[in-house]
C-alpha cells in the first residue's frame, strides 16, 4: 500500500515497516510526532477502529493548515502545532501519558519543505534563506550566518554535516559576509560550491552545508533528544516507539538511548533485585530497518532512512 497526500504527491517512508512496527490495535492510542503531509498518520487511521485515537504534533504551521478535510472531521483524528521536544506536556495535557499503544517519529525535513523555495531548506531553488520549521519562531539561517563566529560554524559544518572540508567553507562564508549579507540560498550554495574542491564529487558540495545549518537552526538534536526522553512516561507496556531517521548522528543517537534504556545501569548489572527506578524502560526490537531498492526507486529520499523501534517494559 501507498498512501499519497493528495495535492502533494508527499509519499511517506517505510510506510509498511512503520505500521507492522506499531502493530496497531484497533482501540488503541497513537501519536504521530511528526505529522508532515499526513501519510503516516493517514494510514493509521485505516487500522484503527471507532475506539482507536490519534494524536499528530507538528511544529510547521504549514503542515497543520494543509491537514485535509476528511482528516479533521475524523472523530478519532486530532492534530496539533507543537514540538516533539514537548511531546510529554503536548501528551499529558491530553491525559495520554502513559497511555500511548504507538509513538511515531519521523525526522528531518519534509518533502513539500523541500520543494518550496521561500521556506529556503534547498539549494536546488533559489529563495530566501530562511530554513526554519517553524516561521513563526527563532532565527533564520541567514540571520544565524551573519552573527556566527568562524571557529563555530566550521564545529556546526563538522558536527551536523559531517563535512570534510568544514574550515574551508567557513573560511569562505565569513569572507562574503564581511562584503554583504548572505541572504540567499543559491549564494549560499555558490559560496560552497567555490569553496570545495572539484573532485571526486558524488553529492552537490552544499548538501551537507545546508543540511548541517537546518540542523542547528531548528535544533533538530535538542529536540530529539528531548523527545526520546520523555518517550517511556508517554508509552502505556507494551507501547511501541518507532523512529525514522535520515541522518547518522540522529541514527546513532536514537540507538544509543534505545540501548541503553533496555539495560540496567552499569552499577546495577547482574544484581538480583534492581530498584524498581534503574530497571530497563524499554526493549529493542530487531535492526534498523531499511526501504527496499524498489522504494528507493519509487521515493530517492527513502535511501538514507533508517527506522528503529523498541517497545515500553
Amino acid at each position: 500500500m501507498s498512501v499519497e497526500d493528495p495535492g502533494s504527491g508527499h509519499v511517506p517512508v517505510l510506510l509498511e515497516a512503520v505500521l507492522e512496527a506499531l502493530a496497531v490495535r484497533p482501540d488503541g492510542r497513537y501519536v504521530d510526532g511528526t505529522f508532515g503531509r499526513g501519510g503516516h498518520s493517514r494510514a493509521l487511521l485505516e487500522r484503527l477502529g471507532a475506539g482507536g485515537r490519534l494524536l499528530a504534533i507538528d511544529r510547521d504551521p504549514e503542515a497543520v493548515a494543509a491537514a485535509d478535510r476528511a482528516l479533521l472531521d475524523d472523530p478519532r483524528f486530532e492534530v496539533v502545532k507543537g514540538e516533539i521536544g514537548e511531546i510529554r506536556s503536548i501528551a499529558a495535557s491530553r491525559n495520554l501519558l502513559g497511555e500511548v499503544d504507538g509513538l511515531l517519529l519521523d525526522l528531518g525535513v519534509s518533502s513539500p519543505q523541500l520543494d518550496q523555495p521561500e521556506r529556503g531548506f534547498s539549494f536546488r531553488h533559489d529563495g530566501p534563506l530562511d530554513m526554519r520549521m517553524d516561521p513563526t519562531r527563532g532565527i533564520t539561517a541567514a540571520e544565524w550566518l551573519a552573527s556566527v563566529d568562524e571557529k563555530e560554524l566550521r564545529q556546526v559544518l563538522s558536527k551536523y554535516g559531517e563535512e570534510r572540508h568544514a574550515a574551508r567553507i567557513a573560511r569562505a562564508i565569513v569572507a562574503r559576509r564581511r562584503e554583504r549579507p548572505i541572504a540567499r540560498t543559491r549564494e549560499l550554495a555558490s559560496i560552497v560550491e567555490d569553496a570545495v574542491p572539484a573532485g571526486g564529487r558524488r553529492i552537490h558540495p552544499a548538501t551537507k552545508t545546508f543540511q548541517a545549518i537546518r540542523m542547528v537552526v531548528n535544533d533538530e538534536l535538542g529536540q530529539l533528544e528531548r523527545a526520546l526522553e520523555a518517550a517511556p512516561d508517554v508509552l502505556r507496556p507494551g507501547g511501541r516507539l518507532c523512529v525514522i531517521s535520515f541522518h547518522s548522528l540522529e541514527d546513532r543517537m536514537v540507538k544509543r538511548f534505545m540501548r541503553a534504556a533496555s539495560r540496567e545501569p552499569e552499577a546495577w548489572r547482574g544484581m538480583p533485585d534492581v530498584p524498581a527506578e534503574h530497571r530497563p524502560r524499554l526493549a529493542v526490537l530487531g535492526r534498523a530497518v531499511k526501504a527496499s531498492p524498489e522504494e528507493v526507486r519509487a521515493n530517492p529520499r527513502a535511501r538514507s532512512a533508517r527506522l528503529r523501534v523498541a517497545e515500553r517494559l
